[in-house]
């Protein structure tokens, strides 16, 4: 298979390879990619995480409040979107694919916002209700395009023995379906070691154990002990893996977080960087960002593990899953919010925008 070094330009349908061997991978180019995309309809994904309610109050700012020294701000607009492990399913329902949302919302007007939003994007909702719990809400309040301020509603408390007793009952039924479980960690309450061990112990009953996905929290990392995949981002991998972090070292760090955490995979998102997938304890594989222009990378994590975890139900490897989510990642930064895309923005994405090479980054041996 032919390798374009780096520094060569590179062209559509170029091969996406490794120039050397330290990690199992097999070459991967741009049609094979395309060609797996429509596989994707049809596949279905558990998330189990913290749901939350975006609202964005759209306006002007024409005068200064005579109450304070702060603007007052006109609301023309509003809009609600699905946020958090919301949406990841939303983006795996943009997709094609089929989610099962596990999560939790309070007794509240946002709490039926969310339900209505979960049906009308076609997501199966086995989220419960807690009267104690309000539903997580995200207010932001933009003007002239720039956020003036953001107000949280939220409670970092976790549920109670009764729901998380019926979320597992739900889960071993559901789960006999399932082959990919992603769990969203926003740090509201709702992922602890209870219960990601709860769902490892269900998944090893299974006939056919599921890959479980973690897009973690600082706070919470030792409670993903023995998961087959996380998604930390380059700071956390650095915290966490106790290593300051660059283009070499973050393989450093997340070699040491994979081990701590004695998971199979880590993929890293580094922005701008692109992503870093690490499969050994001495190699990691650098993939190039697929970004052609930035305006927000807001939920563009969500998109990463949500494209990866579909990728995989779809029986694709690990690569093809990052490559995917690459393409799916410098889709939505393009766009303004959390944004999602679909099979065909994907599929043209591959065929027209330049390929890239992989780089293998061999670490010491401990």
């Amino acid at each position: 298979m032919p390798f374009r070094p780096l520094s060569s330009p590179p062209t559509p349908g170029d091969y996406i390879s490794s120039p050397d061997q330290r990690l199992p991978l097999q070459p991967v180019d741009a049609q094979q990619l395309h060609r797996a995309v429509p596989n994707l309809s049809g596949k279905k994904v558990m998330i189990i995480g913290d749901v939350m309610l975006d609202q964005y109050l759209f306006g002007t700012v024409e005068r200064i409040s005579p109450e304070a020294p702060v603007p007052v701000v006109r609301v023309e607009r509003e809009e609600f979107r699905l946020g958090g492990a919301s949406n990841v399913a939303r983006n795996i329902a943009a997709l094609g694919g089929r989610c099962l949302l596990m999560g939790c919302l309070g007794d509240d007007v946002e709490g039926s916002c969310m339900k209505r939003l979960l049906r009308d994007h076609g997501i199966d909702d086995f989220c419960w209700v807690e009267p104690s719990h309000p539903t997580t809400t995200k207010t932001r309040i933009i003007a002239q395009q720039q956020q003036v301020v953001r107000i949280d509603k939220e409670s970092s408390q976790h549920p109670c023995r009764k729901s998380q007793s019926a979320m597992m009952d739900t889960l071993s039924q559901e789960l006999k379906s399932c082959s990919v479980i992603i769990i969203s960690d926003y740090g509201k309450g709702m992922v602890t070691r209870e219960l990601v061990s709860n769902i490892q112990k269900i998944g090893r009953a299974q006939t056919h154990q599921p890959i479980i996905l973690v897009d973690p929290k600082p706070k919470n990392f030792d409670a993903y002990l023995g998961v087959d995949l996380l998604t930390p981002n380059t700071k956390e991998a650095g915290i966490e893996g106790g290593v300051e972090t660059s283009l070499t070292t973050v393989a450093q760090a997340g070699r040491a977080l994979r081990e701590r955490l004695q998971s199979k995979q880590l993929l890293i998102t580094m922005g701008p960087k692109g992503m870093m997938l690490i499969e050994s304890s001495h190699a990691a594989l650098h993939i190039p960002t697929a970004a052609r222009k930035v305006y927000d990378v807001t939920g563009a994590g969500d998109t990463v593990i949500a494209v990866l975890g579909l990728a995989l139900a779809a029986g694709l490897s690990t690569l093809e899953g990052c490559l995917l989510a690459n393409y799916a990642a410098g889709l939505v930064v393009g766009q303004v919010g959390a944004a999602v895309t679909d099979q065909q923005q994907l599929s043209e994405a591959i065929l027209t925008w330049p390929a890239w090479s992989l780089k293998n980054i061999a670490l010491e041996k401990s």
